[in-house]
C-alpha cells in the first residue's frame, strides 16, 4: 500500500498532462453492444449520467448508469448481477471485495485501459490474471475551518497528536456557546454516514496493529489499538453539535450542512467531499491527519489509498464487453472523460462540476480540488501516510456489526456497550473471516 501510495500522491498529484489524444470508436451504422455501469459513488451519480449520455450520443452505443445508495453497492451489485442484463461494469473493493466476485471478472491483461496505467501496481490481480484496475487515489481527514478555528484561538501548528486535539476540542465544547459553534459536525450513524466511523475511522486501530505486528493482513484481529479507537470516538461523539442519543438518525447531509455553515470546525471525510463543501472557501479549508494517542503519531499524515476497481462483468456478451472496454479507454483518454474524472468546479461540459479524482492514467489533469493539494503537502513534507488497511476487513457483515455497536454505545455510553463493540470488532472479524472462506 506504502508503494500506491507513493505513485498515487508523489506522482499523480504532480502531473499535469496532455488531453484530447482519445477518440471514441467511430460510430457504425448500427453500433455493435451496450454498457451497464454499476456506479459506487452517489456523490458522482450526476457526472457519471452526463457522461453516458454524451457517449451514447457520440459513438451510438448505449450506456446506462445505475448508482447504489450510500453503503448499499454490494447487495445492489448481488441484486443487478441475478439479473438477466447485468451490469457489464462494475466494482470491487480490494482483495477482499475481489474473493466474492473473481467468478465475474473479465481478464484485463493486454487491454487498452490497463495500458493507459502510469503503473502496474494499480492492477487488482487473481493469480496471473488482471481481474480490476484502480480508478482513483483518494485521501480522508480531520477537515477543518480554519478561520473557526483561529477564532477559538488556534492553529493547526497547535494540533500535532491526540493529546493536542483532545485540550482544543474540549476547550472548544467549554466554551460553545459564547463561540457559537461546536468542536465536530455531528457523526451521524444513518446508513449514508455511517461508514465514516465503521470503516474509514476503524481504519486507524488496524493500520496500527498491521504496523506494530509487520503483517498486511490478518484472519484474526487482535484489537491491539481498541482503547485508541475508543478515544477518538468518544472526542467525536461527546463534543458534537448534536447529543450522542441522536446520532442514529444522522445522516451524512446533515454534517455537510453543520460544516458549510459554520456550526462546527471539524468534519471528518475525504477529497471526495471537496465539491459538497467548497462555499466554506479554499483558504478557509485545512486538513489534519485523525489522531488516536498511538506512539509515533506526530509524524503520521493523511489516509491515503483506493479501494475503488473497476471490472468487467466476463460473464456478459462478448460484444457488451467490448463496448464497455472501449467505454472505459474513452473515459480515461479523452478530453470530455478525463476532464470529467479530474477536473472540478466547470469541469463537465453541462458547466456542472467534474467529479475531482486524482487518477492512477497516464492522463490524469493536476487537481484544483484543494483537499488534494493538502493532502500533497504532507507528502511533501515527509508526513507518513496512513495506508487503506480496510480493504482487509472481512466482510460488509462485519462493518455493519461494528456500526451497530458503536451506535448502542454512544446512546448509552457504559463499560458493558463499549464491551460490545470490542467483540464485534475481535469475535466478529474470526467469525466472518470463517463464514466468507466456507462460501468458497
Amino acid at each position: 500500500m506504502k508503494r500506491l501510495f507513493k505513485l498515487g500522491m508523489a506522482s499523480l498529484m504532480a502531473a499535469t498532462m496532455l488531453v484530447g489524444c482519445g477518440k471514441a470508436p467511430t460510430a457504425n451504422k448500427k453500433p455493435k453492444g451496450k454498457v451497464y455501469y454499476l456506479n459506487f459513488k452517489p456523490e458522482a451519480d450526476a457526472q457519471w449520467q452526463e457522461l453516458a449520455k454524451l457517449y451514447t450520443k457520440e459513438t451510438g452505443v448505449p450506456v446506462t448508469v445505475l448508482t447504489a445508495a450510500s453503503g448499499q453497492y454490494e447487495p445492489t451489485l448481488k441484486a443487478e448481477m441475478a439479473k438477466t442484463d447485468a451490469p457489464t461494469l462494475f466494482q470491487v473493493n480490494g482483495p477482499v471485495g475481489l474473493a466474492g466476485w473473481k467468478d465475474y471478472c473479465y481478464d484485463l491483461s493486454g487491454s487498452k485501459i490497463v495500458g493507459e496505467l502510469s503503473s502496474n501496481d494499480f492492477t487488482l490481480k487473481d493469480g496471473k490474471a488482471i481481474a480490476g484496475v484502480a480508478y482513483t487515489v483518494e485521501t480522508y481527514g480531520l477537515i477543518y475551518n480554519k478561520k473557526l478555528l483561529a477564532k477559538a484561538g488556534y492553529k493547526q501548528e497547535d494540533i500535532k497528536s491526540f493529546a493536542d486535539l483532545k485540550k482544543v476540542v474540549e476547550d472548544i465544547t467549554a466554551r460553545k456557546k459564547s463561540l457559537g459553534f461546536a468542536a465536530f459536525t455531528s457523526s451521524g450513524m444513518e446508513g449514508s454516514s455511517d461508514w465514516r466511523f465503521k470503516t474509514h475511522l476503524a481504519n486507524l486501530p488496524i493500520y496500527y496493529e498491521y504496523l506494530a505486528d509487520g503483517i498486511s493482513t490478518t484472519d484474526a484481529i487482535k484489537g491491539t489499538y481498541l482503547a485508541n479507537y475508543k478515544n477518538i470516538w468518544d472526542l467525536y461523539i461527546n463534543n458534537s453539535t448534536v447529543a450522542p442519543t441522536q446520532l442514529s438518525v444522522k445522516k451524512g447531509d446533515d454534517a455537510v450542512a453543520e460544516f458549510v455553515k459554520g456550526a462546527a470546525v471539524f468534519y471528518q471525510n475525504g477529497t471526495w467531499a471537496y465539491n459538497d463543501i467548497t462555499a466554506v472557501g479554499d483558504d478557509n479549508l485545512g486538513m489534519l491527519p485523525i489522531y488516536i494517542g498511538a506512539q509515533g503519531e506526530e509524524k503520521q499524515g493523511l489516509c491515503t489509498g483506493t479501494e475503488n476497481y473497476w471490472s468487467v462483468n466476463k460473464k456478459a456478451k462478448q460484444e457488451d464487453i467490448q463496448a464497455t472496454l472501449d467505454f472505459m479507454n474513452w473515459c480515461v483518454t479523452s478530453e470530455t472523460g478525463i476532464k470529467a474524472l479530474c477536473g472540478a468546479e466547470g469541469a463537465m461540459p453541462s458547466g456542472e462540476a467534474g467529479m475531482g479524482l486524482v487518477t492512477p492514467f497516464k492522463k490524469n489533469l493536476k487537481s484544483k480540488n484543494r483537499l488534494v493539494t493538502i493532502a500533497n503537502e504532507y507528502v511533501e513534507k515527509g508526513f507518513t501516510p496512513v495506508s487503506w488497511n480496510f480493504t482487509t476487513m472481512p466482510s460488509e457483515t462485519w462493518k455493519n456489526g461494528v456500526g451497530s455497536a458503536l451506535t448502542t454505545y454512544a446512546a448509552k455510553q457504559t463499560d458493558a456497550n463499549w464491551g460490545a463493540v470490542k467483540k464485534a470488532f475481535v469475535e466478529g472479524w474470526v467469525a466472518e473471516v470463517k463464514a466468507t472462506k466456507a462460501k468458497k
